[in-house]
């Protein structure tokens, strides 16, 4: 839009002026430019220069001037800048209450004044300026409203004693200001719109200027919709006037139209837009540019139309892109017409600014044209002195300044001269520039839109202007860019436009590879249409590569097979690089699976067999294909397989041998004959070879090289026929379908790999272990490598331990050191080998460290028959299944250990078992039972720890239980403090329990043993310690023994605290039936308080008893209360005691004996003892 003047683009501003004070007029202007709307000031520093506002005189006697013109060029700038619609003049108060002469003074500039503004609308206000507080008078006033004719309230007194009567008077003035601008214009516009509507005029430039003011007298009232009408209105007369007036030349006539049109129509698109009417705006464009898009003009002035209208769809992107109404998602249905219907992309900028950069091409090509067709004679008329044309008062016209000594006299221009002077001034323009800019501008908005096919389109056209503007670089960017997509997209035509630039290029840069890569693309796309005649619009539609015929595809193949056989050299043209292929630096093309170049050459390999024995030879099936229009003559062929001993050549038997010189250290590879490597159009070349490989593993063909002449080799990947995909340009194409191999069967399955079979081993490997892995224990695995055929050159022996259930973690992934034993639960600790002793033991201690779970160690030479064993240490911390797997590889040859080996696996899995399950009680002691208040306040439900009484020895019973299917031996079994601290806290005495001095203990089996502890201090968390029980199997594994394994449990915490009472019960070890005993009840208050007791003794069948049943006592502190009953035997045998409790009020505790305190054997008589003299036997009679 910088094409327009800036009164065109803004909004029109009201404008006021004010005459006198001036020092008054920056405050006064900067507060009217911030009013909304705002008012621009015309200030006039004092009454002389009054001139200014004063009209025209137009002599009454003068004839009628025809109409020059439509528009006026400075109409608009002179109605913002000059033409006032009030004016203020300033006077101090203190003029006018002065002297006379003072006041005379003020009376004859207001006359001036209105004199100056007469014939014109213009308002006046008079503004007293105070500088004190002294007023003047009313009579004064009114003399002086008198004077200038104006209304009271037009007659405004302006004080500035401080800020806010200086801003209330602004603010009063800018509102008088603004009713008086709005009435001016509304009076113009009403007067003008009065002329058009009697039709006192015949001239159709009348009608369009007169709406034209109207429209802008509107939009200084802001009054967008009768602005909106009156330029609709405007523009529908000039349409009309297109075919009807004569005033200018043709050519002239029409460039003002246009010009008139253009400025219209900017008014109505952006009045449109500010009123948010995007769909609207963008149907009014479409309306304007059908009404003048044939109005073309003469092939040599055609340059005009095109940049005008180029133009048109630049300044409406940019109204577009600047709009801040937001463009809809959609549009409504009921817009657009079936001839002219709106598409989605008509709401985006870019859409506009691509049809921009068109039209702007369109005119540089016809400006060419026109260069072409003017003589000399005629270009030299105006061409040497430009600057003699220069824009005539009205919009659209140029004019001729002709300078004949001191006078300048105006001349009108004749078409021809007019055309002369636009091609001189077109002339000056470098469109290409111009033209990237706009395309950019597209291209990355679609692609900020993410429409990749519009966005490349922009970017071929963009990468056109460079390649004109010999911007190579550039121009090879964009096209190598939109060439990939035109080939996921299959577009042929587009393809073949752009590889022509590509091609040209590459030729510009002397680049012959890239040059030969495009010509071999270019030849094999899918083109078949007839040759037709060469045309320079065919030339400018699809560029250096001319018409995408069959014709044109074997002239690009003829050439550039010519460079490749040295027939011929390209000439230098246009600048650019002579191409020429020497011996001394060969082009190499290679090919992969996502080449376009795989239309040139394909290659595909299918083996006949899916394996083969080392050192059999197996088929191979070579297929080339080419969509090249021409026949393709190799001069020979290259295999190349990942087993460098099966390479082998392929040599043209029809070319001489010297052209195919083996130049690839190809002394040691194997050549081959063909007939022929002729490869026709879309037609496979089959070739069978035999091929032999004497290495194990996979052999697979990787790539086939073809050479043509002596300094060019195309190299294609080998494709296996089961996996090759289609041609993308060529599997729609209407051809006879083809197979690879004459075998449809090999073309569906064949594969460019073939396993080579390992050969036979001949060598044993044993693992032996049978019994299961106990957690804890050093297990041993003996492995044992047998030679019986074949001698074992580079043996390596791998150990790896996997999980049997799946996962294959053999530690929790909860842990976070990974190199610690206790995070692994298997861990392999050593490989020690025996029979060997060249081998170190450094090498396997070394391989302890590899991993926990994994393991390598060399295995030394053996001979046949020889042998060689080891050992697998391996460790469980916790019970899991393992699987084993042992691996050895070696060479049966020691001349071939880095190229054949042979592979032997062998696996076993091990059950890691839990051997010993142990579990422990504590007991209070015999028949004494303190009252311990943990106890009394635990939750039912709860799992408490277990509570012990401070200084009290109580009873721990250890019990270990062989889990295991194996018999062990325990060796001992203690219980290990943690600390110095936990030792002096609780001490634990082993005091019987089974010996264990090397204990059997099979299956199931339990072993117990039995510990004093007493506890001294008091703790709520008190650790005993750990059970520490170290064991071995009963059996030997082999030779290996184990020294005993350690198991370990720790023990729970417990709760040490004081008991308030103890009670212990004191009665002899048996009875004798009718025979009565003393019972005693001993009640130990432990505290520093009187402690209450209720105790009862219930009655009981097996005996009688003296004493009360139920009583209550008292219990001295640090003292012992005794409660002593007589007790008769009834029965004899096992006789629990008359149930005892003992309650503590204090505590609310109640005290009873377990069943085994409160039992006794009762004799029926007197026993008899007998004590053996030797043996120390008690035996009783």
């Amino acid at each position: 839009m910088e094409y327009y003047p800036e009164e065109l683009r803004t909004p029109p501003i009201s404008l006021v002026s004010v005459v006198g004070c001036p020092e008054l007029h920056q405050t006064i202007s900067s507060f009217l430019h911030a009013e909304q709307p705002p008012i621009n000031t015309l200030a006039l520093p004092d009454f002389s220069k009054i001139s200014v506002l004063a009209r025209k005189h137009k002599d009454p006697l003068a004839s009628p001037q025809p109409v020059a013109g439509i528009l006026k060029r400075d109409w608009l700038m002179k109605h913002r800048t000059r033409v006032a619609a009030a004016v203020a003049a300033l006077f101090r108060a203190d003029y006018v209450t002065g002297d006379p002469a003072q006041w005379l003074q003020v009376c004859t500039d207001l006359e001036n004044l209105k004199a100056a503004v007469h014939g014109r609308s213009i308002r006046l206000i008079v503004i007293l300026v105070q500088t004190n507080e002294s007023d003047v008078s009313e009579d004064l006033k009114i003399a002086l409203r008198k004077r200038a004719e104006i209304d009271t309230k037009y007659l405004i007194t302006f004080l500035q004693n401080d800020a806010s009567e200086l801003r209330q008077s602004l603010t009063r003035l800018a509102s008088i200001f603004a009713e008086l601008c709005n009435t001016y214009y509304r009076e113009e516009g009403r007067r003008i719109r009065t002329r058009i509507e009697k039709r006192t005029f015949n001239s159709v430039e009348l009608n369009i200027r007169y709406c034209f003011k109207v429209a802008v007298y509107a939009e200084f009232r802001r009054d967008w919709a009768e602005a909106l009408r009156f330029y609709e209105e405007a523009y529908r007369a000039l349409r009309e006037m297109i075919a009807t007036s004569t005033r200018l030349p043709p050519v002239q006539r029409l460039v003002e139209i246009k010009a008139v049109a253009e400025q219209l129509h900017f008014k109505t698109s952006t009045l449109l837009l500010h009123g948010g009417k995007v769909v609207e705006a963008i149907a009014w464009f479409n309306k304007h540019i059908a009404s003048y898009r044939q109005l073309v003009g003469s092939t040599k002035n055609s340059f005009l139309h095109w940049d005008w209208l180029s133009r048109q769809f630049l300044v409406f992107a940019e109204l577009l892109e600047t709009s801040t109404v937001a463009i809809p998602s959609t549009l409504p249905s009921h817009f657009g017409t079936s001839e002219n219907p709106l598409t989605e992309w008509e709401v985006q900028p870019a859409y506009y600014y691509q049809l921009a950069a068109s039209y702007l091409r369109e005119k540089r090509y016809c400006l060419d044209s026109s260069l072409s067709m003017t003589d000399s004679a005629s270009a030299n008329t105006l061409g040497k002195n430009p600057e003699s044309v220069l824009p005539s008062v009205f919009v659209g016209q140029s004019a001729r300044l002709l300078e004949q000594g001191d006078t300048i006299e105006v001349l009108p221009l004749s078409d021809a001269e007019y055309i002369n002077y636009a091609i001189t001034e077109a002339q000056r323009f470098q469109d290409s520039y111009e033209i990237i800019a706009l395309f950019k501008k597209a291209y990355e908005s679609f692609n900020s839109l993410k429409a990749p096919r519009l966005a490349s389109h922009c970017s071929t056209r963009m990468a056109k202007e460079y390649f004109i503007a010999e911007d190579f670089n550039n121009a090879k960017l964009h096209f190598d860019g939109v060439s990939s997509l035109y080939r996921q997209e299959g577009w042929v035509t587009l393809l073949w436009e752009s590889l022509g630039y590509l091609r040209e290029c590459s030729r510009r840069f002397g680049s012959v590879k890239d040059f030969i890569e495009y010509s071999l693309e270019m030849a094999s796309l899918p083109i078949f249409s007839a040759g037709e005649v060469e045309t320079p619009n065919s030339k400018r539609e699809y560029g250096p590569a001319g018409l995408p015929t069959l014709s044109r595809r074997e002239s690009v193949q003829n050439e550039v097979f010519g460079l490749l056989r040295g027939e011929n050299i390209l000439p230098l043209t246009d600048g650019g690089c002579s191409l020429i292929i020497t011996e001394e630096q060969p082009v190499r093309v290679d090919v992969d699976v996502i080449s376009p170049l795989r239309m040139a050459l394909l290659a595909c390999v299918a083996f006949h067999d899916q394996s083969v024995k080392p050192g059999s030879p197996t088929m191979m099936t070579l297929s080339l294909l080419s969509q090249l229009p021409c026949p393709v003559e190799v001069d020979r062929l290259e295999i190349e397989f990942n087993q460098p001993k099966c390479n082998f050549i392929i040599v043209n038997a029809v070319k001489d041998l010297s052209t195919a010189q083996l130049d690839m250290d190809s002394q040691d590879v194997r050549v081959e004959n063909a007939p022929s490597l002729i490869l026709p159009t879309n037609k496979w070349l089959r070739l069978t070879y035999e091929v032999k490989s004497g290495q194990s593993g996979k052999l697979e063909c990787l790539s086939i090289t073809a050479k043509i002449g002596k300094s060019f080799m195309i190299c294609c990947q080998a494709e296996s026929p089961a996996s090759m995909e289609e041609l993308p340009f060529w599997k729609f194409e209407d051809q006879v379908e083809t197979f690879p191999t004459k075998d449809p069967g090999l073309t569906y399955s064949g594969l460019k790999v073939i396993q080579v079979e390992e050969p036979e081993p001949q060598v044993d490997l044993i693992l032996g272990a049978s019994s299961p892995a106990l957690v804890g224990e050093t297990f041993v695995v003996p492995l044992t490598i047998k030679s019986n055929g074949h001698e074992v050159y580079s043996g390596e022996l791998k150990i790896n331990l996997v999980d049997a259930r799946g996962g294959g973690l053999l530690m929790s992934p909860r842990e976070a050191e990974p190199f610690s034993s206790g995070n692994h639960h298997v861990e392999l600790l050593s490989i020690s080998g025996t029979g060997v002793e060249d081998e170190s033991q450094t090498q396997f201690d070394n391989i302890r460290k590899i991993q926990q779970s994994f393991g390598v160690v060399s295995v030394p030479v053996l001979r046949v028959g020889d042998s060689w064993s080891c050992k697998l240490e391996i460790k469980w911390h916790r019970p899991k299944s393992v699987m084993l797997y042992a691996s050895l590889g070696y060479s049966p040859n020691s001349t071939e250990a880095a190229s054949q080996r042979v592979n032997i696996h062998r696996s076993l899995q091990i059950e890691g078992k839990i051997p010993i399950s142990i579990s422990h009680c504590f007991m209070m002691p015999f028949r004494r039972e303190p009252l311990l208040l943990s106890k009394v306040k635990s939750l039912p439900g709860i799992e408490q720890k277990v509570s012990l009484a401070l200084n009290e020895t109580s009873v721990l019973i250890v019990t270990a239980q062989n889990c295991s299917e194996v018999p062990l031996r325990v060796i001992s079994l203690s219980i290990r403090s943690d600390g110095d601290e936990d030792s002096r806290a609780c001490s634990v005495q082993h005091v019987g329990g089974i010996p264990a001095d090397n204990a059997p203990l099979v299956p199931g089996e339990e072993f117990k043993g039995i510990f004093s502890v007493t506890s001294k201090v008091d703790s709520p968390n008190l650790e005993v310690g750990s059970v520490c029980l170290v064991w071995k199997r009963d059996l030997k594994l082999g030779d290996f023994e184990d020294s005993g394994v350690v198991t370990e449990q720790k023990l729970p915490s417990v709760i040490v605290e004081q008991p308030p009472l103890i009670v212990s019960f004191d009665c002899p070890p048996h009875a004798i039936l009718g025979v009565p005993f003393l019972f005693h009840i001993r009640i130990h208050n432990q505290t520093n308080l009187l402690q209450e007791i209720k105790y009862s003794l219930g009655d009981c069948q097996s005996f009688v008893f003296s004493g009360p049943h139920d009583n209550a006592g008292f219990v001295l502190p640090k003292s012992e209360y005794i409660m002593s009953y007589k007790i008769v035997p009834l029965c004899s045998g096992l006789q629990q005691l008359p149930q005892v409790s003992i309650t503590s009020v204090r505590y609310s505790a109640a005290l009873n004996p377990s069943a085994a305190a409160a039992t006794i054997f009762v004799y029926p008589s007197e026993p008899e003892f007998i004590v053996g003299a030797k043996k120390q036997e008690t035996i009783l009679v």
